[in-house]
């Protein structure tokens, strides 16, 4: 049979071969979606609000939660939240468990990296969480948004855990909750995009890379003082980077001063009750947005815990 007389599902006259490559895709096949710097200007998140779960928590410790946590409350700050992000023009969409999820599920960031293509799916690292990685896997399928991998085999992976220093660049950690396995599987993923990864190692102590650095601009970070290895300071030199050490210590440890989230380059959602690092944005031109977060805190985590990036456009 001649190619003219086969039909077009056999490659004939009529076949349409799909030659565009994915990220092409994003916004007519796929959803909008896709993040290649911090600090571009953020479109959409990924939420989860507090319910139930958080309530039918025993014992905190056992749970990974510092202290037990008033639900009414925790609604309360987390709607104050969702409302920040939609003035800011920032679309939010929800997970939306069916039934009763892990008390930890809050902190949607862990779950996920969003990469220009789609999103790395996580593993956490804890028994405790086994599993949201499913949940939050159901909605960015139904939102359309394409998984480019899933961490296996024995890697675990939490998504707070990198951060893009550029649209070529991540810095990527291990610690507690990445382990060199996962972070691999996401090195290869990555690279596959062509982009170069660093990695770093968190010390003893430490939760996420998320909690150390923070990204405010194409040329301004801010971090921990202290806290971060050679090889992540070197990578931000390299990337030209202004680094600005965060001054209170007790408001990084109390109260979640460096969980703050970028929403466009120099403007930023951060947790209200830090005066201290407030000025010291201020004096870097960067303005904030400020947001009570003290009883959903209690949960072990900040803002940029419990934000999954979705979208973010250019500078």
């Amino acid at each position: 049979m001649e190619q003219g007389d086969l039909p077009s599902a056999f490659g004939g006259p009529g076949w349409s071969p799909r030659e565009r490559p994915l990220r092409e895709e994003l916004g007519s096949v796929w959803a909008p979606c896709g993040v290649d710097r911090e600090w571009g200007t953020l479109r959409a998140v990924l939420l989860h609000r507090p319910g139930p779960e958080l309530e039918e928590v025993a014992d905190p410790d056992a749970a990974q939660l510092l202290e037990r946590v008033d639900l009414e409350r925790a609604r309360a700050q987390h709607r104050a939240l969702e409302a920040a992000y939609r003035a800011e023009g920032v679309t939010v969409h929800l997970v939306k468990p069916e039934g009763t999820p892990p008390p930890n599920l809050l902190f949607v960031a862990d779950l996920f990296l969003m990469t220009p293509e789609g999103a790395i799916l996580g593993r956490p690292a804890s028994t405790v969480r086994a599993g949201e990685e499913r949940l939050v896997a159901r909605r960015l399928a139904w939102l359309g948004i394409p998984i480019l991998r899933s961490v296996r085999g024995t890697g675990t992976f939490e998504g707070a855990d990198a951060l893009w220093l550029a649209p070529d660049r991540v810095l990527l950690a291990t610690g507690l909750r990445t382990n060199e396995a996962g972070a691999a599987q996401v090195r290869d993923c990555l690279e596959e995009l062509g982009v170069t990864v660093t990695l770093t190692r968190l010390p003893r102590g430490s939760m996420h890379l998320m909690g150390l650095l923070r990204i405010l601009d194409a040329d301004l970070a801010v971090v921990w003082p202290g806290r971060l290895d050679e090889a992540a300071m070197a990578a931000l030199a390299a990337g030209g980077f202004e680094v600005v050490e965060a001054p209170d210590p007790e408001e990084l440890r109390r109260g979640q001063a460096l969980n703050m989230v970028t929403l466009r380059p120099r403007r930023v959602v951060m947790a209200a009750g830090n005066p201290a690092m407030r000025r010291c944005l201020a004096d870097h031109g960067v303005e904030t947005v400020e947001v009570e977060i003290s009883e959903l805190a209690r949960a072990a985590g900040g803002i940029a815990c419990m934000t999954g990036i979705l979208e973010r456009g250019g500078p």
